[in-house]
């Protein structure tokens, strides 16, 4: 897993270990010696995430983090405060500040790992919802108020899953006034209320003993209406290997048994705020962009929004030297639908191909309607041997089933054309990218079509 982090830390012997430990992992690592360099840096660099040190003269951690979290262009950065200090106040001091997570010295490297790659997962995810974002924002569409809706993170509801009525208890006894609680207690009912009601975040105890926690937590990630939820587990400090475990499953976060009152509000909010920040931003793009830049007949997004979007991934590309690759793709004698079928049946074939379309590309991957039967892929951090393999899967899916037209009446076969073009690191113009795979894409046509041809290499 490849990302940048920023290590702040005033004595250059914690530095260089923690340098050392990360760059093992094959993080990009860069270094601060004080606060006021830490915001110098994250002002002028791409970072993923924020390793800072809690004792630092001049500005201390708790201030840095603040400053890191009350700006809109940082706000989105996870934070994790390391420290010496290794009490529950101390502790609840740095999440109060807007911290992600905290870490005490001496730093346990495995600890440390799966919490930096958990919180790199989830800036990814944000990454994306904030790219986009910013795209509306260049469109003319104002999502300035995610920010005021940030400011109002009170409440929320939690769902606790624990099979002992006593630690129930005593967790409900500690949010009370401050969380709605929500309880279920075995594996079925815990999978069906978070598929029934919405919770801001979901609490599970790693204790339980009538079915194993950690299958729950599997199961809630891979549910398309738990997927993206906070999970907060309860633990046995002991428990390494289970907590370790969790992470690796997509838990956001733990706290150990017993569990302090101020501790469990202070990451609760944590998780909360930082759902509600997704949330807002998947909102800012459903809502003010989707009639203007979808397609109203395949559901995919235009040509306007894909030439603004497709700026904003290759700038990313350049600055963090990843390869971009592009599909162009055209439905082979669509025309000739039009004219022996009728539109309404070339309309069925449109909706029915960018569904087989969606179906068979990525999440992170940008699908449009280009504009008649053309449509294009934009596909970051992909090179164009990984991209062709995407490129072959939707020339077969397309040709391999007969299209259903005239409402069920009739069917024919349709096949597709698709030129391939990639950018190594954003080097090239956005016209020059799509110039050589629409190139790529008349050379498939003029062979033969049905078939998936890659664009010359740019020469540097």
């Amino acid at each position: 897993m490849s990302a940048r982090v920023l290590v702040v830390d005033d004595n250059p012997a914690n530095v260089k270990l923690l340098d050392a430990r990360l760059s093992k992992e094959y993080f990009d690592v860069l270094c601060a010696y004080s606060g006021a360099e830490a915001l110098e840096i994250l002002a002028g660099n791409v970072v993923d995430i924020v390793l800072l040190d809690v004792m630092m003269p001049g500005m201390d951690g708790f201030e840095v983090c603040r400053r890191i979290k009350s700006d809109p262009q940082t706000v989105h950065i996870p934070v994790i405060m390391v420290s010496a200090l290794d009490q529950a106040s101390d502790r609840v001091a740095g999440l109060s500040a807007g911290a992600d997570d905290f870490l005490s010295k001496p730093v346990n490297e495995m600890a440390l790992i799966a919490r930096v790659k958990n919180l790199v997962r989830v800036k990814t995810m944000t990454d994306e919802l904030r790219s986009r974002a910013n795209t509306s924002e260049q469109m003319g569409f104002d999502s300035s108020d995610i920010m005021r809706r940030l400011m109002h993170h009170e409440g929320g509801q939690v769902l606790l899953v624990d099979d002992s009525r006593a630690s129930s208890e005593r967790i409900r006894k500690q949010v009370l006034g401050q969380f709605d609680l929500f309880l279920e207690n075995d594996y079925s009912s815990a999978l069906k209320r978070c598929a029934d009601q919405e919770f801001d975040c979901v609490m599970i105890n790693l204790d339980m003993q009538t079915f194993d926690p950690l299958r729950l937590c599997a199961q809630l990630r891979s549910v398309e209406t738990s997927r993206l939820v906070p999970i907060l587990v309860l633990a046995q400090e002991a428990d390494e290997r289970r907590i370790l475990r969790a992470f690796d499953l997509g838990v956001n976060d733990y706290i150990c048994h017993p569990v302090e009152r101020n501790e469990l509000l202070a990451r609760l909010r944590t998780q909360v705020l930082r759902k509600r920040y997704t949330d807002a931003l998947r909102d800012s793009i459903q809502h003010t962009m989707e009639m203007a830049i979808m397609d109203g007949l395949t559901k995919l997004y235009n040509r306007r929004y894909m030439t603004n979007h497709l700026n904003s991934l290759m700038a990313s590309a350049r600055e963090k030297e990843r390869p971009l690759s592009v599909l162009l793709m055209d439905i082979d004698f669509f025309k000739s639908v039009n004219d022996t079928h009728g539109h309404d049946a070339g309309d069925e074939v449109l909706e029915e191909f960018s569904q087989r379309m969606r179906k068979n590309t990525r999440g992170i991957d940008l699908v449009c309607r280009y504009g008649g039967e053309e449509f294009v892929v934009i596909m970051p951090d992909t090179d164009h041997s990984l991209a062709m393999v995407v490129a072959e899967r939707i020339r077969k899916k397309v040709s391999e089933k007969p299209f259903i037209i005239h409402k069920g009446r009739q069917m024919i076969d349709v096949t597709v054309s698709i030129g391939l073009a990639s950018s190594f690191r954003g080097e090239e113009a956005q016209d020059d990218l799509m110039k050589r795979a629409d190139e790529a894409l008349y050379q498939a046509k003029h062979e033969g079509r049905n078939r998936v041809v890659v664009a010359q290499v740019k020469a540097v």
